[in-house]
């Protein structure tokens, strides 16, 4: 946890530097800056996310798209615009359960997620569940037939994950708007499922 504070500390005094130049050089003020900060803030929610779950569940086409080019596919629907990270869409199965993981650090796609939750950040989590998924899912209370195997992707700073969780049954009747209103930001992410 140490290691993680230092690594924190450090980029944190990079980037208040470089605010700090920009400011001197008058290209932008600092005022400027919270603002651009909050605005992506207020657009980032898992909410997103669940949008476009919702819409590869009811239109085929695009859930191809989705799965072949995450990034292309969610730029269709607004929430990758400006960003330089390469999203890759894995799909949860009737055989296959994904997770997704920064080992490293905690990226993640935060526009589509929201803010990431402190459990995704801690050093448990990035440790344990690239060695033992079932039991750390098992923790969240996700508990999956031994027959399922689990895939764990690991995040980098180049390219983000999200899950794209099955379809519940019984779902068939509902719009894209009530088919996002199931999914959770944990599902999206891979430790539950909808």
């Amino acid at each position: 946890m140490s290691g993680d504070h230092h690594a924190d500390a450090t980029i944190a005094r990079r980037v208040r530097r470089l605010e700090t130049l920009l400011e001197e050089k008058g290209v932008i003020t600092g005022e400027k800056v919270d603002e651009a900060i909050d605005a992506f803030l207020a657009a980032s929610s898992p909410a997103n996310g669940a949008k476009v779950v919702a819409r590869a569940w009811s239109d085929e086409a695009y859930k191809a798209r989705l799965l072949a080019d995450g990034t292309a596919a969610v730029r269709e629907l607004g929430y990758m615009d400006g960003s330089y990270q390469r999203l890759r869409v894995v799909e949860n199965t009737a055989t296959t359960h994904n997770v997704i993981v920064c080992t490293l650090c905690s990226c993640y796609p935060l526009r589509l997620l929201g803010p990431s939750p402190s459990w995704y950040k801690s050093e448990a989590y990035r440790s344990r569940v690239v060695r033992e998924p079932r039991q750390v899912l098992r923790e969240f209370g996700l508990e999956l037939p031994d027959s399922t195997d689990i895939t764990v992707w690991d995040s980098s700073a180049e390219s983000r994950y999200m899950v794209l969780p099955r379809r519940p049954e019984a779902t068939d009747g509902l719009g894209e708007d009530e088919l996002a209103a199931l999914v959770t930001r944990n599902a999206l992410i891979g430790t539950a499922a909808v």
